[in-house]
């Protein structure tokens, strides 16, 4: 891929936005990883923490992007990654198993373990969006260095203010997925022989993982309701 093509560069804007969208739960690791510490060693623990779990993931997507070669692996991947995308629109799971560190070293233990722990979906995201591309997986995550060490926990105030943000960005993770079926292997053909039928099925993917997350959402708002109604009387 010629780093000066459109390809390349909208490959790359994917990347920096997946790790973005996907920042929020590492922002806030690192935030209670790092909330008993003095002040002083709070920046430390982040920017340590961080150079550590970006250095895990950067081997991670790399080893991904060669093991997607193999047959129906992109398939598997991309499955995975729908289930992702979804999951990212309906997942409202607290952080309570991440223990504060009393040392700068143990709240860096903790970000770098958590992060690889919770790190499975941006690594296939990311691995997806780089189309067999390592200076791709490598480039995004430089850019995304500063942004997840300074810039997270500015980006989950903008997605509590802007809650459609969260949609943006599974639509691009479901976009990702598509992508990944498209250009397994063992189908690729099929699909670069239908053109029509790829966008497509890409544009459909991308509805139904928005409206299935719009879906549970909706309901789930409704049982509340009527959970707080059944309580009141």
């Amino acid at each position: 891929m010629d780093i000066l093509s459109l390809e390349f560069l909208s490959a790359l804007i994917t990347i920096v936005f997946i790790d973005l969208i996907l920042a929020g739960d590492n922002a806030i690791v690192i935030g209670l990883a790092a909330r008993k510490l003095p002040k002083e060693q709070q920046k430390k623990a982040v920017i340590w923490g961080t150079v550590g779990a970006v250095g895990i993931r950067a081997i991670a997507t790399t080893l991904v992007v060669y093991l997607l070669n193999v047959p129906w692996l992109m398939l598997a991947g991309g499955i995975l990654l729908l289930w992702i995308a979804y999951k990212l629109l309906v997942d409202n799971e607290a952080h309570d198993n991440i223990t504060a560190g009393n040392t700068l070293w143990q709240s860096v233990r903790t970000i770098i373990i958590a992060d690889a722990a919770m790190g499975l979906d941006n690594v296939i995201a990311v691995a997806g969006a780089a189309h067999g591309s390592v200076m791709l997986v490598l480039l995004g995550l430089i850019i995304s260095i500063p942004i997840v060490v300074w810039g997270s926990t500015l980006f989950i105030k903008l997605i509590n203010k802007i809650p459609w943000i969260v949609y943006v960005g599974s639509g691009v993770l479901a976009y990702t997925a598509a992508k990944m079926i498209t250009h397994e292997i063992k189908l690729e053909e099929f699909f670069k022989n239908n053109p029509a039928f790829e966008w497509s099925f890409l544009i459909l993917i991308v509805i139904v993982i928005i409206v299935a997350g719009l879906w549970k959402n909706a309901s789930r708002k409704q049982a509340a309701g009527m959970e707080k109604s059944s309580e009141s009387h």
